[in-house]
């Protein structure tokens, strides 16, 4: 696509359930596969694809991982939850911590540490990350000729995706229905939220305090995180419920973050999309690579604390089912400014006319009808 080149993945949340749709309480059943494991529950399966040369490329992994999930799980009786909104559960105790052992140990008592803060409901939340990451020729063409330029350039694309996060949630929030029990033990019934995607949403996935975080360089961003494990306010950084990363190579960690430097970047904002087979669109993901280097072209921008808390309340008013005018309105601007600047590319053209089609007011989380997911 385009004239830039790099490596793509995607790793996608869903919960199991059995034939009345209910969360499935059979252990996992994929075993150590690294492609098809878990996040926080024992019933919650994440499919994570290999490393890919295209995104249309990691679309077919992710194909390929699925109808393999789909099948074992069918010999089961169970089935997949293609929605971010979990199903019907009775109480907390339908949702079994995910069961690591051994050298795996640690990942079990990071999750009664969840647990004890947040409660098990938050954790049923399931949607799509987006891992990308520019070819070292890409690299050299925006002047990141070393790890340190390369550092710097993630750090500034960092910033302006945390500023521009809302317009993803715009464009992809798609979870705006939800049973009872999500509120409280013993309720029952679907009704429609205020928010097209809650889980995106001052409800949903955050921190129970905004991270305000430095990026001078990556040893201040990465000693800025720290400074909130060293006060308790953190577990991890894996904590860290922002809707961008930074992420280093292999295991992420902030250790290999601050000694190896960036590697990609993790976009963790897009909802599953239940009007598609795989909960994903492509052109999602490809408005988000385009966006990305839009981004690129853009002088860097002030990130403080006010900018930070910003960003986080834009990215939360998004997430409302009638979100306001100016957002909107800001949003056609960006879709002509992007327009204007891949103007000789059709298909890139292409791909931001489908995603300001959305703006007439048929959002992914407006065509939903309920029978299209209970």
């Amino acid at each position: 696509m385009l004239n830039y080149t790099g490596l793509f993945g995607i790793e996608r949340e869903t919960l199991r359930v059995d034939s009345l749709r209910r969360l499935a309480q059979s252990p996992h059943p994929f075993g150590d596969d690294p492609h098809i494991t878990r996040d926080f529950c024992e019933n919650q399966v994440e499919i994570v694809t290999p490393v890919c040369t295209g995104i249309d490329q990691a679309v077919e992994s992710l194909k390929e991982l699925d109808a393999h999930t789909r099948q074992v799980l069918s010999s089961m009786g169970e089935e997949i939850w293609l929605y971010s909104n979990p199903p019907h559960f009775s109480s907390e105790d339908d949702i079994p911590i995910a069961q690591f052992s051994g050298a795996q140990s640690s990942k079990r008592s990071y999750r009664e540490v969840l647990q004890r803060k947040y409660g098990k409901r938050l954790m049923l939340f399931s949607g799509i990350h987006f891992n990308f990451s520019f070819s070292d020729e890409t690299l050299r063409l925006l002047g990141a000729d070393s790890q340190e330029k390369k550092d710097s350039l993630y750090l500034r694309l960092y910033k302006k995706l945390m500023t521009h996060s809302w317009l993803l949630v715009l464009l992809t929030a798609a979870s705006p229905w939800y049973d009872r029990s999500l509120d409280k033990d013993g309720e029952s019934g679907i009704i429609k939220s205020s928010f097209s995607s809650i889980r995106s949403s001052s409800r949903g996935y955050w921190n129970q305090f905004v991270p305000v975080l430095e990026h001078s360089d990556i040893q201040g961003f990465c000693r800025s995180i720290r400074s909130y494990a060293d006060k308790g306010m953190l577990y991890s950084s894996s904590e860290l419920y922002l809707p961008v990363r930074l992420k280093p190579r292999g295991v992420n960690s902030l250790e290999g973050l601050e000694n190896s430097g960036v590697d990609h970047i993790e976009l963790r904002m897009f909802d599953l999309n239940p009007l598609h087979p795989l909960g994903i669109d492509p052109t999602d993901l490809k408005f988000a690579y385009l966006l990305s280097l839009w981004l690129l072209d853009l002088p860097d921008i002030p990130f403080g604390p006010e900018e930070q808390l910003r960003a986080v309340r834009g990215h939360q008013t998004a997430a409302l089912l009638n979100v306001p005018e100016e957002y909107l309105s800001r949003a056609d601007e960006i879709l002509t400014a992007m327009e204007s600047r891949f103007s000789n590319d059709q298909t890139a053209l292409g791909i931001i006319s489908c995603e300001r089609e959305k703006l007439s007011g048929r959002r992914p989380s407006l065509l939903l009808d309920i029978n299209d997911i209970f």
